[in-house]
């Protein structure tokens, strides 16, 4: 039985092409892959230009693949935008336990809407939401309009582009690491 299960949580990983999405494997590619990200960002999210031009850094996970057969993980890789260039590369890993199958990939942004917010960020060795900082998760109403509550927090979250099996549309307890490409 736990064979089959591992059987098709590799099958769903490999489904659609989620396994190749993950962890680019060099700084051009992973540049590349912030870049469209965050031009589908400025599609999907009617604010999301205005915002992003008002935030002091916008941090960018093109691809964060999520698995889990009781035990899960996410992990995914980045980079810090500040000014409209790349500052410099971080990951995002977390794990949990629980009743859980299935695997997802999906985009995370954050933008630091203040230059204290920002500068925190930066200053830490393994930065974690919902500890280190809050982030206030958007969510869209009508015509892709954000909450005002939302818009007057120091760092808002954005998730989207999910493709797969599993849904969890939450940053609490993701480990961000500044990594070296």
């Amino acid at each position: 039985m736990i064979k089959r299960l591992l059987q098709i949580l590799t099958l769903c990983l490999l489904a659609g092409g989620i396994g190749s999405t993950v962890g680019a494997a060099t700084k051009v590619e992973l540049d590349a892959e912030v870049r469209a990200a965050v031009k589908n960002f400025y599609a999907t999210v009617g604010a999301g230009r205005e915002l992003a031009s008002k935030a002091a850094g916008m941090l960018v996970f093109p691809s964060v693949l999520k698995g889990g057969f009781v035990v899960g993980g996410e992990y995914g890789e980045g980079a810090l935008l500040t000014g409209g260039k790349t500052a410099a590369y971080y990951s995002t890993a977390s794990a949990s336990v629980g009743l859980q199958l299935g695997a997802q990939v999906k985009t995370q942004i954050l933008l630091f809407m203040t230059n204290a917010a920002l500068k925190k960020f930066r200053a830490s060795h393994g930065w974690e939401a919902g500890v280190d900082g809050s982030v206030a998760l958007a969510t869209l109403g009508t015509g892709g309009s954000l909450d005002t509550n939302t818009l007057q927090a120091p760092i808002i979250g954005f998730i989207f582009s999910n493709k797969g099996l599993m849904y969890n549309l939450s940053l609490e307890g993701s480990k961000i690491t500044h990594i070296d490409k």
